[in-house]
């Protein structure tokens, strides 16, 4: 090792210390605009006091031998102490810790570091932290030989900067970013202390410490290197979502690894614009709601977008979007809104139905006085069969709105039902005259099997009385479709079908698409009404989960038992 300490040494002792002041000095302007206060005090305390003890180093190599040298490697050995404080301060608060905060330790420190203050101001008296003499090698400088004091002092110093290295490399291992590369910084900011241990073994190599030289290269390369991943990292700590740094013009610059994994357009889009590579998380983030949906093989999943900005200077230099899965709620508040507008739907529906009624069997009613009173008794007795079959019909109407808010919460589980056997019990169940059933139906379909058949009953329904003397059904992926050939309606808004209390296309149709499309969402399915269709109505369900088998198109008339072959 002493061959490594050259007559130059002395050169390039002095400028590393006037890198240690100058690299300090340089990254105390960009440390004093870190977001994060106590994070930013920390740091500054780190860098004012690690460039302070490099320049009374510096100050130490290039005084005169004698009292100034040994007045600066006092105030060395003073000012250096500090830097402890600094580092453990900026290392707590960095990581989220609470130390610094902690009115106790900070005492305990204060006292600890008054004492050993007063031991090495003390020192020219009881020589216990050092003695000094003049040397000529490798330079001429005062050599230091540590005493008792020293080695006890620079063991708990080592200690307790060890705490602040655990306190960052636990960070780092747990976040969920890319932190090689300041964990390599943090490592080169430990190797002075190796330096450190030689120089306790060697006779030749001055008692110098080169620790400010380590913060120096630890603070340019987290404030001007990596500074994204500087920052990014203490704000995701302890946050279990994807995050996107952004800089101030909208590009990439960071995403953590459940950011990549949940998107896998962000692999390799470092310096692309957010807007190019997921439009619309850039959209979500400029909506109001924030909320973006997704589908992937399980279904559509929904995440909050939500952003905070890096203000350094007055201006914004860059943001950190965070993408949280809030699926499980967003479906929860959807489901209710749904059900609050079917149930006031259906509450329009019934209000109208009542109305319409009330009015028929009034009327009839007075009719029927009033024939009375002439002496027409059939008349009369048919007005009031017209007015008894009026409030029948009414029941049937609320025992159907009924069957709708019983049936209409959320389907919870699901079957494979075979759709062909589905469509055959549905068709069953209605009144078809000699309409015919034409269904290419085999294979099944993901659903609630009671539900599945009172939604294909309801759509039989209103082609039925649509007038419809064929009626086909189709098994597709991704859904099915009804199509009937009977009456057209080409100046219908297609939504009108679905409006509860919308009596379309008259008022005998009742609630049957309504319900159809009240049974479809409670499986997270739509029904649409196809507007391009010419041939009558066509009914379209999607976003089932099916499985269409091999194209097998059967026909069979209304009047045959729905388990004969024809069927």
């Amino acid at each position: 090792m002493v061959e490594l300490v050259s007559s130059g040494s002395f050169y390039w002792y002095v400028l590393a210390y006037v890198f240690a002041v100058v690299g300090c000095a340089v990254a105390l302007r960009r440390a004093r605009r870190v977001d994060d206060r106590e994070t930013r005090v920390g740091l500054v305390a780190l860098l004012v006091t690690s460039g302070s003890w490099a320049a009374a180093q510096l100050g130490y190599l290039v005084a005169p031998t004698g009292t100034p040298q040994y007045a600066l490697y006092l105030t060395g050995l003073i000012v250096g102490l500090t830097t402890i404080g600094g580092w453990l301060y900026f290392c707590s608060a960095y990581t989220g810790r609470s130390f610094h905060r902690n009115r106790t330790y900070r005492r305990l420190a204060v006292a600890v570091y008054v004492a050993i203050v007063a031991v090495k101001l003390t020192n020219p008296f009881h020589g216990l932290y050092f003695t000094a003499e003049p040397m000529t090698t490798p330079f001429p400088h005062l050599a230091i030989q540590p005493g008792l004091a020293h080695w006890v002092v620079t063991g708990l110093s080592y200690s307790l900067v060890a705490v602040g290295f655990f306190m960052l490399f636990d960070l780092f291992l747990e976040a969920d970013f890319d932190t090689r590369p300041l964990a390599a910084l943090l490592a080169a900011t430990a190797l002075p202390v190796t330096f450190d241990i030689v120089e306790m073994t060697s006779t030749t190599i001055p008692d110098l410490s080169l620790e400010p030289v380590g913060v120096a290269v630890f603070a340019v390369g987290t404030l001007f290197v990596f500074e994204d991943r500087f920052l990014s990292i203490q704000l995701s700590d302890g946050v279990d979502d994807a995050l996107i740094y952004l800089d101030g013009d909208g590009r990439i610059r960071e995403a953590n690894g459940l950011a990549r994994e949940r998107f896998p357009e962000l692999r390799g889009a470092r310096g692309r614009a957010l807007e190019a590579v997921l439009p619309d998380v850039a959209s979500a983030l400029g909506d109001d709601e924030g909320i973006l949906e997704r589908r992937d093989d399980g279904g559509a999943r929904y995440y909050l977008v939500s952003t905070t900005e890096f203000v350094r200077g007055g201006g914004a230099v860059g943001r950190l979007a965070m993408v949280s899965d809030v699926t499980d709620t967003e479906r929860r508040r959807r489901e209710l809104e749904r059900q609050n507008d079917q149930l006031e739907s259906l509450a329009a529906a019934m209000r109208h139905e009542l109305l319409n009624t009330l009015q028929i069997v009034a009327g009839r009613v007075d009719i029927a006085g009033r024939e009375l009173e002439s002496g027409d008794v059939q008349s009369a007795r048919e007005s009031l069969r017209t007015a008894s079959g009026t409030a029948r019909r009414m029941r049937e109407l609320v025992e159907d709105f009924a069957d709708v808010a019983r049936q209409g919460r959320t389907v919870e589980a699901t079957e494979s039902v075979p759709f062909d056997v589905a469509v055959g019990e549905a068709w069953a169940g209605v009144d078809t005259a000699d309409t015919e059933l034409v269904r290419d139906a085999e294979g099944t379909v993901e659903a609630d099997a009671d539900r599945l058949a009172s939604l294909l009953e309801s759509a039989f329904r209103f082609f039925v009385h649509n007038g419809a003397e064929r009626i086909t059904v189709r098994l597709h992926e991704e859904g099915f479709s009804v199509a009937g050939d009977g009456d057209e309606h080409p100046d219908m808004d297609p939504e009108s079908f679905f409006e509860y209390g919308g009596a379309v296309p008259d008022a005998e149709a009742g609630i049957a698409l309504p319900n159809v499309r009240t049974l479809a969402r409670v499986h997270g399915w739509t029904a649409t009404v196809d507007a391009e269709y010419d041939d009558g109505v066509k009914l379209v369900v999607e976003r089932a989960c099916t499985e269409p088998a091999q194209s097998a198109t059967r026909s069979s008339a209304a009047r045959e038992p729905p388990a004969s072959g024809a069927q």
